[in-house]
């Protein structure tokens, strides 16, 4: 009995113990679970923390997690939607980015932290000290938002404003301060709508005159910013002027536009108003050289992003204005500014000066520019015109041409089609090309033939008549020539211009080495130009791979192609002992002429060559004696290269050279021009380009300096 009492004793001190085990247990749990609650906001980020965390959502458009990170409340009860709406327009609207931030401060009773932040923007840099204020929430602590958050002085009523000053395009001059491509003034016919009568039918006839669809008025008319009295401009015309109008010798498309314009004002709510356009004086004459500028696409500010370029730009499309774009669109001016709600300025944030294009100054002549346009401009043709001495390129033509006016004003969809369907491909830049030089290439052969030991000048290749093959390994194929004379030594061979001679000495000079010789005188490689050129070649392939391509090489036929301006450079060794200078096209006040390939003849061949080709103007038997003058000594070369689809082909075209020089460096004028036609065939050949040149250089010398 003893023994079950004290068991059951025991089991009862057990069960207490357990009970008091139990119930401490739960008191500690009890106590912890009050510690973490009381301590957790120790694992909460601080308002530090918190604010760099905002403002690093700012750079990435996160608006929404910055919304998460107020206080609303204590923020003034701000919706997400207003909020997002107010910060995306003004950081976007600025062109936010590389946004910095750096706490100065922290205040942990008041709950403040202080800092400097700094940002770049569409009008430079942007940088300022602040101070924001938390709460402590449920869970964690919490922003307390208002728009200083923003700028430190900018409340909700306030506005932040962009104001840009577009810089003005740099001109583009000659080498005598004319304007090639600079401003100019349009007439902007506009509609208000507010005095327009009977709105479709005036639509539909404004529509016709202008030659655009009434769809484009309904579109421009719709706009957003439209009002009653707006302005809104519908199509750009030439300006015609009354003293243009009144004049004589008015021409018929000057009349029409005065016509179109009178009836346009005639009818109620069409106004015409002067408007600044890009203008380029010498229109078709210079349309391949100069270029022309376009309003900016969506695509070209995607493409130039960062470059700053607005909706309002224009960008160079070809030509010069395209090859000098940096330099001449300049720097847009930019404001960034605070305007209070009755529209005065508040502060200014940055100002970013307008800096307005480069003028750039061209070594182009314009007075030779427009007479070589004027002699070929019904020819499909092309002309370079140099000064030999320095390598100043001072024109380049191609015809035919179009207005480059044109695309400033805007054609039709009829006159873009007439352009693009012409069959003599006014849009077709020429003098970028490569064409077969023919007998205009001898001279070069000539060179090569005379350093590489391959040509005796003295030494008579016989007289082979017209037509003449190596032996009968040849089958049919004969190289014929134009002229029957005696004596086939180099001279005489320019003067007559024998394709037999110069057959017979691409065959001496050899495949190898006239390869070698015409790599090393920049053929298959580019012409250090600004303008980018179509590449020279000896050959479609890498070697003259036949005897009878070797030999139709030597008078500028077989696979010869050779840009204009680069046989026009290599021309220039014959007067500058032996060294092709470097053309150039960017006008410099000192003149310095550079060599491109030093030496690439010795003095002696090129004196021999030049005196050869004095002979080719001033011999009275030389193909070029049509252009021998009394008041100057020139040099030349002619050319004629046939085009054939086969070699037995007889309804081929032919191309015609004409490539002439001032040959002494004496000449109170030096000049060179190298031009080629195409198509002449019966028309006389390079004679008919000689006759064309003539005309130039007599406008050239007749000139006062």
């Amino acid at each position: 009995m003893r023994d079950k009492n004290r068991r059951r004793k025991k089991r009862k001190s057990k069960l207490i113990m357990m009970l008091i085990f139990f119930l401490t247990t739960i008191s500690v749990g009890i106590i912890v679970c009050a510690v973490v609650f009381l301590n957790r906001s120790n694992g909460w980020k601080n308002p530090k923390e918190l604010l760099v965390e905002y403002m690093n959502h700012i750079p990435e458009k996160e608006y929404e997690k910055m919304y998460k990170l107020l206080d609303v409340e204590a923020s003034g009860n701000i919706s997400q939607e207003d909020f997002i709406k107010r910060n995306s327009a003004i950081y976007e609207g600025i062109e936010m980015q590389n946004m910095t931030v750096e706490i100065m401060e922290y205040d942990k009773e008041q709950m403040t932290v202080k800092y400097q932040t700094s940002f770049d923007s569409v009008a430079g840099n942007i940088a300022f000290e602040n101070e924001a204020y938390f709460v402590k929430g449920e869970d964690s602590y919490k922003l307390i938002w208002n728009d200083a958050l923003i700028f430190p002085v900018l409340q909700s009523t306030d506005k932040v404003r962009v104001s840009t000053t577009q810089a003005e395009r740099g001109e583009l001059l000659d080498r005598n301060d004319n304007v090639l491509a600079g401003k100019g003034v349009a007439s902007s016919v506009g509609i208000v709508p507010g005095k327009l009568e009977n709105k479709d039918s005036a639509i539909e006839e404004i529509a016709k005159l202008l030659e655009i669809e009434p769809q484009t008025i309904e579109n421009k008319l719709a706009a957003q910013w439209v009002k009653e009295d707006s302005f809104v401009p519908i199509k750009t015309v030439a300006k015609v002027e009354e003293i243009e109008w009144m004049t004589l010798n008015t021409d018929e498309e000057t009349r029409i536009e005065k016509e179109r314009q009178e009836k346009l004002l005639a009818i109620p709510g069409v106004m015409i108003s002067d408007t600044k356009v890009r203008e380029y004086p010498l229109k078709d004459a210079a349309a391949h050289l100069i270029g022309y500028v376009q309003s900016v696409t969506a695509e070209d500010l995607e493409k130039h992003a960062d470059e700053g370029y607005t909706a309002n730009s224009v960008i160079g499309r070809s030509g010069m204005e395209s090859l000098f774009e940096t330099e001449l669109k300049g720097q847009n001016g930019c404001r960034i500014y605070i305007e209070d709600t009755n529209g005065n300025e508040k502060i200014e944030l940055v100002n970013k000066e307008v800096q307005n294009g480069e003028n750039i100054k061209l070594t182009i002549d314009s007075d030779i520019q427009s007479a070589l346009y004027e002699q070929f401009q019904e020819d499909k043709s092309c002309s370079v015109a140099m000064n030999p001495y320095t390598g100043e390129v001072l024109a380049l033509v191609s015809t035919p041409s179009y207005d480059n006016n044109s695309f400033i004003l805007g054609m039709t969809d009829e006159q873009w089609t007439s352009l693009n369907e012409d069959e003599r491909k006014p849009l077709y830049n020429r003098f970028r090309q490569v064409w077969c030089p023919g007998s205009s290439f001898k001279p070069i052969i000539a060179a090569i033939g005379l350093e590489s030991g391959a040509i005796d000048p003295t030494k008579d290749y016989g007289n082979e008549g017209l037509s003449w093959q190596k032996d009968s390994s040849w089958g049919s194929y004969y190289v014929t020539t134009l002229h029957d004379y005696k004596s086939a030594i180099l001279e005489n061979a320019l003067i007559y211009s024998d394709n037999i001679y110069f057959a017979k000495a691409a065959l001496e000079i050899g495949a190898e080495t006239l390869k070698t010789s015409l790599q090393q005188l920049g053929f298959n490689q580019e012409l250090p130009f600004e303008i980018t050129m179509a590449v020279s070649q000896y050959s479609n392939t890498e070697n003259i791979e036949t005897e009878i391509q070797l030999a139709d090489s030597g008078y500028g036929q077989g696979q010869i192609l050779v840009n204009p301006l680069h046989l026009a450079s290599l021309y220039t060794a014959f007067c500058n002992n032996g060294n092709v200078l470097q053309p150039y096209l960017k006008y410099q006040e000192e003149l310095k002429a550079e060599s491109w390939i030093s030496e690439a003849f010795s003095k002696d061949v090129a004196n021999k060559v030049l005196e050869g080709m004095k002979k080719v103007v001033n011999d009275p038997n030389g193909t070029g004696y049509a252009s021998h003058r009394e008041d100057t000594v020139l040099a030349g070369k002619t050319g004629t290269a046939e085009i054939k689809a086969s070699k037995e082909d007889t309804s081929g075209t032919e191309l015609g050279w004409f490539a002439v020089l001032t040959a002494e460096q004496t000449a109170k004028k030096p000049i060179m021009i190298v031009s080629m036609v195409e198509d002449v065939k019966g028309r006389g050949g390079s004679g008919y380009v000689v006759g064309k040149v003539n005309q130039v250089l007599d406008g050239w010398f007749s000139r006062a300096e």
